[in-house]
């Protein structure tokens, strides 16, 4: 099941709220772990069980890491992961490592393995690097374990996030469990945020999808139309992901949870590390806090630092995906990532600010350096990424071929002018009334009645805004083939 379907709009958010509202607070965790688990099994039954041992491994583990000293915690620690990270390697690393062989044994004359084919559980990257942080912390002490499995099994399966992320931590969760607050305010602002993404996955993310796979899909893409392409998959899957991000943001506060904010404008970041500070806030602070600070972090010298720079993003690039493209794509990231540490440290710089490689060209070219990585990260291999990329430098002429002239629509490229108007609004900082979280102030000498009004006047606007982006939205979805969101592949 996923957001952007009518059957979860229509009937099962709807249940689910009726139900969860209508038990006691005590009860509601049991409702969270029921209602998620029917979210999940949707999809496939069978991988219930998966995220069921999946979940009670990882909670007698962390309890027996609570109750353990010395070395005997450190093994728990280190079995605890090697099990998590075992099953995340061979659901979806194992038909890559097979095919990977292969290739070495074909060019080596030699016969292939003939192995069967695993199929890869949705969202298992994200509740295994979950599972990871929860007994790292417990170890760490950062929170206490679990006491109630019923508490961590509702962490476990929050539907909100447990497909696609943000990839939320038991420790800032945690107290959300005892306590969190259920008002009608909150619910109000869970809606215009759910509007809001489900608006930026169907209206823009999905209207532009066609021109994305249409570029390709070419053979040989023209100059004109590898830079459409690549242009539009990175409108597509800024706004296919931060759309679902918010969507999960909307859905946690109506349930009276808060997430953490996942994307902060990424596109005018004026280096790769802000870049990184900015997109998939919540991966990018996992690898920091769970795999470049354990590997030492900036501790270990200036050619330490580079290495860690570069194994943490080639690691986060393989989390992503099986495949060479996504290792390429962080190395790619890690690479300028570690350029711009040793320009920093060569300028004695301290801040974010301090990475700009070029001034006031920093913010373009960063732009362009994403560009070029999401080329990687989109092509189905690297050979076809290679072809793409002599594309748009006008290996294959510069026109708009025909073939897929008559095939764009003028709606999608509408679509697509008003993705980049709204990162580039967004970036400017522009907010509207019922954007902002406090009422407007009213200046002017204006009586209570004015007051009054104009404090209002942003809910009502927030209203009015959602019930039509939700309507527009539902009517484009009803009117259209379904379209997953991108991240489920991860």
């Amino acid at each position: 099941m996923v957001f952007s379907s009518n059957i979860f709009l229509f009937a099962f958010l709807p249940a689910f709220l009726a139900v969860y509202y209508a038990v006691p607070f005590r009860h509601r965790s049991l409702v969270i772990t029921i209602g998620s688990y029917i979210f999940y099994g949707w999809w496939r039954v069978d991988f219930l069980a998966l995220l069921f041992l999946v979940t009670l491994w990882n909670y007698c583990v962390g309890l027996a890491i609570d109750r353990a000293d010395g070395d005997r915690r450190r093994h728990l620690l280190i079995l605890g992961v090697v099990v998590n990270l075992g099953a995340l390697a061979y659901f979806k690393y194992f038909n890559f490592l097979v095919a990977s062989l292969n290739d070495v044994l074909a060019m080596a004359g030699q016969g292939t393995l003939d192995a069967w084919h695993v199929l890869l559980p949705i969202g298992i990257s994200f509740f295994v690097f979950q599972s990871i942080s929860y007994l790292v912390d417990v170890y760490r002490r950062d929170v206490e374990p679990a006491r109630k499995f019923a508490d961590l099994a509702a962490f476990k399966s929050l539907f909100p996030q447990l497909i696609a992320g943000p990839v939320l931590r038991y420790k800032d969760l945690e107290w959300q469990f005892r306590y969190r607050e259920h008002s009608w305010v909150k619910f109000g602002e869970g809606v215009y945020r759910f509007a809001q993404g489900f608006a930026m996955k169907v209206l823009i993310a999905d209207s532009v999808a066609p021109t994305v796979a249409m570029a390709f899909d070419q053979p040989a893409p023209s100059f004109a139309e590898a830079w459409l392409g690549a242009l539009a998959y990175t409108a597509q899957l800024y706004f296919d992901f931060a759309g679902y991000s918010a969507m999960a943001i909307g859905l946690g506060l109506m349930m009276g949870f808060r997430f953490i904010e996942n994307f902060n404008q990424p596109y005018v970041s004026h280096s790769i590390t802000e870049f990184w500070r900015r997109w998939h806030i919540s991966l990018s602070t996992w690898l920091r806090d769970y795999l470049y600070i354990p590997l030492g972090g900036n501790r270990g010298g200036e050619a330490k630092t580079y290495r860690n720079l570069l194994l943490t993003m080639v690691l986060g690039g393989l989390w992503h995906g099986a495949n060479w493209t996504f290792v390429l794509w962080g190395a790619w990231h890690g690479g300028w990532m570690a350029v711009e540490r040793f320009v920093q440290s060569r300028r004695g710089g301290r801040t974010a600010s301090d990475t700009r490689l070029f001034g006031w060209l920093s913010w373009p070219l960063t732009f362009l350096l994403v560009i070029f990585g999401w080329v990687m990260f989109r092509a189905p291999d690297v050979a076809t990424a290679g072809r793409f990329y002599g594309a748009m430098f006008g290996a294959n002429g510069f026109d708009l071929g025909d073939h897929m002239a008559w095939q764009v629509r003028m709606g999608d490229l509408a679509m697509l002018a008003l993705a980049y108007g709204i990162i580039v609004w967004r970036g400017l900082g522009v907010t509207l009334p019922w954007q902002r979280g406090m009422p407007v102030q009213v200046t002017g000498g204006a009586g209570p009645a004015a007051a009054a009004a104009t404090m209002v006047t942003p809910h009502v606007a927030a209203a009015i805004v959602s019930l039509t982006l939700l309507v527009l939205a539902v009517t484009k979805l009803s009117a259209s083939s379904f379209s997953p969101f991108l991240y489920f592949q991860f």
